[in-house]
Formats: C-alpha cells, sequence, structure tokens
C-alpha cells in the first residue's frame, strides 16, 4: 500500500493544504510532505493525530477501497495490518464503521513504542499480555506487564505502550468505541 499517495488522497478530499494539516495535527509543515512523498513512515501515534484532524480513524484509513460483507469468523490471514514500523496492530475486521467495538492482535518488536506522543481518545481499553512484557504509562502511573497480565482504562486519560524488552511483546485488547 502507498500510505502517502493515500493520505495525499484523504487531505484533499477533505480540502485541506499540507500546511493546513499540519498546523491542525500540531507538526511540523514538511512533516506532510514528508510522508506523502514516502521519504518518512510516521508513527501510528503521529499517524492517528493528523488522521484526527480529518477527522478519520485509522481503521477506515486503512480499510479504504476495501468493501467487506458482514462476517462473524476470521483466519488469522484475514486480519488487517494497521500498525506502522515496529508495531504491528492486526484488526478484526477491516471497516469498523458502524462497528462499536475494536479488537487487536498486536504484536510490539524490542524498543518500538505507540509514539512519543501520548495517546488521547474517547472510550476505554482493555488487553491482555500473552507474550514478552510491555512498559504501559496511563497518566502518571507506569508498569510493566508480562505475560497473563492485564489492563484495562478510561481512554481520555494520556496513553503509552512500549517494549522495553529483548524480545516481541504480544498481546490481544480492545476498545470501545473503535479508535484506530
Amino acid at each position: 500500500m502507498d500510505l502517502g499517495a493515500r493520505l495525499s488522497d484523504v487531505r484533499r478530499r477533505h480540502g485541506l493544504s499540507q500546511r493546513q494539516l499540519a498546523r491542525q495535527a500540531g507538526i511540523a509543515n514538511a512533516t506532510i510532505s514528508l510522508i506523502e512523498s514516502n521519504t518518512i513512515n510516521p508513527s501510528v501515534g503521529s499517524l492517528k493525530r493528523i488522521l484526527d484532524c480529518l477527522p478519520m480513524k485509522l481503521s477506515e484509513f486503512f480499510a479504504l477501497d476495501e468493501i467487506e460483507q458482514p462476517k462473524t469468523f476470521y483466519s488469522a490471514t484475514e486480519l488487517t495490518e494497521i500498525g506502522r514500523g515496529g508495531v504491528s496492530y492486526r484488526q478484526v475486521g477491516a471497516d469498523l464503521t458502524g462497528k462499536t467495538l475494536q479488537i487487536l492482535s498486536e504484536t510490539y518488536a524490542p524498543g518500538s513504542d505507540s509514539g512519543k506522543v501520548l495517546l488521547r481518545h474517547e472510550g476505554e481499553e482493555g488487553g491482555l499480555v500473552i507474550s514478552g512484557s510491555l512498559e504501559i504509562t496511563v497518566g502518571e502511573q507506569r508498569m510493566v506487564l508480562r505475560a497473563g497480565d492485564a489492563y484495562y482504562f478510561d481512554s481520555r486519560i494520556p496513553h503509552r505502550f512500549r517494549n522495553t524488552g529483548r524480545e516481541p511483546c504480544r498481546l490481544v485488547s480492545a476498545s470501545t468505541p473503535p479508535t484506530f
């Protein structure tokens, strides 16, 4: 997928210049140009901040042009990848328009994180670590979770996920409403 071309198309459909979108997202003007030319790959957190200005969820952005019939069961190969870089977010279902729940199979490579800017959005989220370890910051709280540990919090509280370990961290998470 050509992420840069897709962002450019979505930005233009919303009638915004690169400069206007950058200003609304609170990032440098050149960043949008660099992303659209595929010179840089934004972190998931940065891309989410940009898409929040359109407004568009990550799942909608990555599901553009995909038409999905209602499904009940999904094989592992049918999960929709919406992550970037060292973070994999494999979403159950491609298009969550009109849905109230988002389920993700997540993998954080060693040293990867959800972005330097803490995430914040409406809703709640929770998850269960399957393997590895993951440092989670929620407001002023910080904890390293290991296999079998879980989390659940109000997503309006600024939060961040980081793999500070030496092996990939796998977890399953859910959020309501869908935020990516």
